[in-house]
């Protein structure tokens, strides 16, 4: 049998914290490998327990869920973590930070139980997940300043014409269905241009791309 998706979950609000426990723990293939209500212990934790995905809130006492998102999954980090930040739209500064802290992907916590669950599996699975309201509100309201400077020159564009479309979509918030409907081809096409895209770019995740598209002008 294959061994079930281990999961570690950080929240300050206990109620919320044991909803999140309660809902992944009732799934076969999904197990707590320990909860905590703030970020330094979430830290600790995930270095000692190595889960396969960290569940991140943004506000948390000691040291807030972007820090330690960037301690888990930054740039810098030599094994980075996936991380999967919950949130609220009230918070979207914070969520642009977290993106750039290296989040593996975004949900509202008001979202119902099964997409908690396909996102941690998503995740889990090496995936990106950018809930599309979320992606749509953040990176409109905060385009602007991850755009380039006037007077900075733009990249060399190695991608070809679909897969800029494929980028473009995603900066959209569009998932890989949707994507597909739009450019009319299949699901496993789209993986098949995402995947080279993300190798042009040197990228490694769909959250990347999204900061790429708007901050080398590549989207309106």
């Amino acid at each position: 049998m294959t061994a079930p998706t281990r999961v570690l979950v950080c929240d300050d609000q206990m109620l919320v914290r044991t909803g999140l426990v309660t809902i992944i723990d009732a799934q076969p293939d999904l197990e707590v490998a320990g909860e905590c209500g703030d970020g330094r212990t979430a830290v600790d934790l995930a270095a000692r327990l190595r889960p396969d995905v960290v569940v991140m809130d943004v506000r948390m006492p000691v040291l807030d869920g972007i820090e330690a998102t960037r301690l888990l999954a930054g740039a810098d980090v030599a094994e980075p973590g996936k991380v999967l930040v919950v949130t609220t739209f009230n918070l979207d500064e914070y969520v642009y930070r977290a993106l750039r802290a290296g989040a593996s992907g975004f949900l509202l916590k008001d979202s119902p139980p099964d997409r908690l669950l396909h996102g941690i599996r998503t995740v889990a699975a090496g995936a990106a997940l950018l809930d599309p309201e979320v992606t749509r509100q953040l990176v409109g309201r905060y385009a602007a300043r991850i755009r380039p400077a006037e007077d900075e020159d733009p990249p060399e564009n190695p991608l070809t014409p679909r897969e800029l479309e494929v980028l473009r979509l995603i900066a959209d918030g569009r998932s890989n269905s949707e994507i597909a409907a739009t450019l009319m081809i299949s699901q496993e096409t789209v993986k098949t241009f995402v995947s080279r895209m993300l190798a042009k770019l040197g990228l490694r995740d769909r959250v990347q791309a999204v900061i790429y598209a708007f901050r080398h002008g590549l989207v309106t």
